[in-house]
């Protein structure tokens, strides 16, 4: 059996739920990104049948895999947090409920591993080895790490402690916005945070993702740290872009250096 060229990605946020077809060969979209309002509330039930809409719309071919990023880390097809919808994600079989729905062969992954993968493949990272750590600053901080274009899923950078606060309560955009923090004093949060990692894990590479990264130019020159730090180029395809890659690649063999664990 070959890689199929054609998968559907889905990237679930808490305001928005953005889908595509992609050709997964080359990163474009083959179709309108579709977008539709994350339902009020952010229930499961909603949501499942939202995203089933937006696929169904795309193709109507149940051969095509579906690839859904979803802000959570995710064990094996489980929901184990819920950042932006509601609490009753927490330990959901969600996997289950959306192949059940769907009728369709389904790959759900967290959304910032999608997003990195994707940078990997398509984007800031494209042929670069090592060890690669995206950051999304947003409402919190999502992370992704990826070795030599193998995706470490699940990480969970944004909440590492540091001076006895979770880290994204004060380097993520968020935090910068609520408190009205001007560049420079935000860019030392974000200096302390990157620093920290870049301890732990020594790093090749990091990218910058999330919406604030359009304004990297106003941060970014400010840090100071060993390793290379460039924005995301995928912007708000990234997590659609990544979802579909690993559906595809979950449904047969790929031509693409690297894999991806699941």
């Amino acid at each position: 059996m070959t890689r199929p060229h054609l998968a559907v990605g889905v990237d679930i946020g808490g305001t928005g739920i953005k889908a595509a077809l992609v050709d997964v060969d080359t990163g474009k979209l083959v179709s309108e990104r579709l977008k539709v309002a994350t339902p009020a509330g952010g229930e499961p039930a909603d949501i499942v049948a939202a995203t089933a809409n937006l696929v169904d719309i795309l193709t109507s071919d149940r051969h095509v895999p579906v690839g859904i990023a979803f802000p959570s880390a995710i064990h094996h097809g489980v929901t184990m947090l819920a950042a932006n919808v509601s609490d009753a994600w927490i330990g959901l079989a969600a996997e289950d409920l959306f192949a059940a729905s769907l009728q369709r062969s389904i790959t759900f992954v967290n959304d910032a591993d999608a997003a990195g993968l994707a940078e990997v493949r398509f984007g800031a990272a494209r042929g670069r080895a090592g060890l690669v750590i995206l950051t999304t600053l947003g409402t919190g901080i999502g992370s992704a790490l990826i070795y030599n274009g193998v995706l470490i899923p699940n990480s969970e950078l944004g909440h590492l402690e540091i001076d006895g606060h979770d880290a994204e309560s004060r380097a993520a955009n968020s935090a910068r916005l609520r408190r009205r923090w001007t560049w420079r004093k935000w860019a030392r949060k974000l200096q302390r945070y990157y620093s920290h990692v870049e301890m732990l894990f020594s790093p090749d590479l990091f990218i910058v993702g999330g919406g604030v990264s359009k304004f990297a130019d106003e941060f970014l020159p400010l840090l100071h740290l060993r390793t290379e730090i460039v924005t995301a180029t995928l912007k708000n395809n990234a997590g659609i872009l990544g979802a579909a890659v690993m559906a595809a690649e979950a449904n047969g063999p790929t031509d693409t250096p690297g894999s991806v664990s699941k």
